[in-house]
C-alpha cells in the first residue's frame, strides 16, 4: 500500500498512537489494515476509516480499556508476593 501523506490523516494516526501508547508507524499500520479490509480507495474514505478507529480508541480510553491501562493492571503484584520468584 502506498503511504498516505495527508496531514489530517497523519494527525489522526498520531492521536491513535498517543492513546494506545504505540509508535506512529504502528498506528498507521493498524489503520492501513482496516483500510485494506474495507477496501477504501479515496483519501476521504481512508481518513474516515482512521477517524472511526480513533473514535474506538477514545471510547476504550474513556472506559478504562486502553492497552496501557490493562498492562499496568496486569503488572501489579499482590501484597504478600512482592519478592516471589519462580525458578525455570
Amino acid at each position: 500500500m502506498y503511504p498516505i501523506n495527508d496531514k489530517q490523516y497523519l494527525k489522526i494516526c498520531a492521536e491513535i498512537a498517543k492513546l494506545q501508547s504505540i509508535s506512529l508507524s504502528s498506528a498507521k499500520k493498524k489503520v492501513e489494515i482496516q483500510i485494506a479490509k474495507k477496501g477504501s480507495k479515496s483519501v476521504e474514505e481512508k481518513r474516515q476509516v482512521a477517524q472511526d478507529l480513533l473514535d474506538i480508541c477514545q471510547k476504550d480510553e474513556a472506559n478504562k480499556k486502553s492497552s496501557s491501562k490493562i498492562l499496568d493492571g496486569l503488572l501489579k503484584t499482590l501484597d504478600d508476593e512482592d519478592n516471589f520468584l519462580t525458578e525455570d
